[in-house]
């Protein structure tokens, strides 16, 4: 018989994650998954009761335009699991509205795991309570998590199944012959978000900077992807409305991970694409605006120097950060231009990017499966991984 697994994603880089970890739960034994489901989810035989596009807002703000609307499709996939009982639930990421699930499952008897450590060594350090009440055990990407948890939560470290999926240093000439990207100058990727909230705060800012880069660099060659129709869509809006389709933009729909390698110059808001970026080899930029309330508590409130994954995972400034006031279309363009004129500081960037992907580790996805796996009482050995237990 089947593991009746219950899994709940809330954005992109969830969906990764929960594919990898189904596609590795599989392997080891039949499973069948239900919940919410991205699109690499349901490729991997996983059913939705609610579209995940639903749960892809951030900021303080812009979660509160949509709580009625978020704290309904919990309350009712609260109401499903416990008719249904599923064998464990899973949520991945998203902890404002997946740890409150986790937490009356696992009151109601229902094994429940999270998926991602909350950012509690940022800011929210209470969190580590909440985590603790919410799953019967957090598996966290990033080798320094657990010890955060330590007498408090059954914390695993697992690692990022980036570091498996993404090719080290892939060909520029190849992916550049694969989206068709022709002439000589520099390629410049733009990768404004991959929620609709991100592209209406960084849609313009990305444009405007596109623009000053093609008068300083005629030869210049940008490309761009989008994780869906609605956020390209604001995209060709705001190009349209800056009268800037004549740009040299290659728009595409997917093809983040092509449009990087393509790249001499990555500039992008902050988020996991950062690390696919980072472990592709490609020097960036991060840039993040939020709105003034979300932005004015996350700066009263955080304990962390960085933003960036790869600054936060190598515990130095090695990428540039513009956020907020100071992520202005000149600030990039002069970020960007520091790079693309300096081929020893991308190549510094390069190998401190080769470090980081030692940090991760291998085989995550399957030492996440084995995680959740052994909770339940299914495959026999524990995974090997840094463990906490309360």
């Amino acid at each position: 018989m089947a593991l009746r697994v219950g899994i709940v994603a809330g954005e992109v880089s969830g969906d990764m994650l929960g594919a990898g970890l189904m596609k590795a739960m599989k392997a080891a034994t039949p499973c069948a998954f239900e919940g919410i489901c991205g699109p690499a989810m349901a490729a991997e035989g996983g059913l939705s009761q609610f579209p995940m596009e639903a749960l892809s807002v951030m900021g303080i703000s812009e979660v509160a335009g949509r709580l009625r609307e978020l704290l309904r499709i919990r309350r009712d996939l609260i109401a499903y699991f416990r008719k249904t009982r599923p064998d464990v639930v899973i949520g991945i990421d998203a902890p404002d509205f997946t740890l409150g699930l986790e937490r009356a499952l696992r009151r109601d008897g229902i094994r429940t795991v999270h998926y991602v450590s909350p950012t509690v060594w940022a800011w929210r350090r209470y969190r580590v309570r909440t985590v603790a009440a919410s799953a019967d055990r957090l598996l966290t990407l990033f080798p320094f998590e657990p010890k955060y948890y330590t007498g408090q939560a059954d914390a695993v470290f697992v690692g990022h199944p980036l570091a498996d999926a993404i090719e080290a240093q892939p060909s520029p000439d190849k992916a550049r012959a694969e989206l068709r990207l022709d002439g000589k100058g520099p390629v410049i990727a733009l990768l404004p978000g991959s929620r609709v909230t991100e592209l209406r705060a960084h849609a313009g800012l990305f444009v405007k900077t596109a623009q000053r880069l093609a008068l300083r660099y005629p030869n210049c060659r940008f490309v761009a992807p989008f994780v869906n129709r609605e956020t390209l869509e604001i995209f060709d809006k705001t190009l349209t409305e800056l009268e800037a389709f004549d740009l040299p933009i290659t728009r595409l729909h997917g093809h983040a991970r092509q449009a990087m390698a393509a790249a001499d110059v990555v500039l992008l808001a902050s988020g996991t694409a950062s690390l696919e970026a980072a472990l592709i080899g490609r020097p960036m930029v991060v840039v993040y605006r939020l709105s003034p309330v979300t932005y004015g508590l996350a700066r009263m409130l955080s304990r962390a120097p960085y933003v960036s994954l790869p600054n936060l995972l190598l515990g130095r400034g090695v990428v540039p950060e513009l956020l907020q006031g100071a992520a202005t279309a000149d600030g990039l363009v002069r970020a960007a231009e520091g790079l693309l004129e300096n081929p020893g500081r991308r190549e510094e960037m390069t190998a401190a990017f080769a470090e980081l992907r030692a940090h991760l580790g291998a085989g995550a996805s399957d030492r996440a499966a084995s995680a959740v796996l052994e909770l339940v009482g299914v495959g026999g050995t524990a995974p090997t991984v840094v463990s906490c237990a309360s």
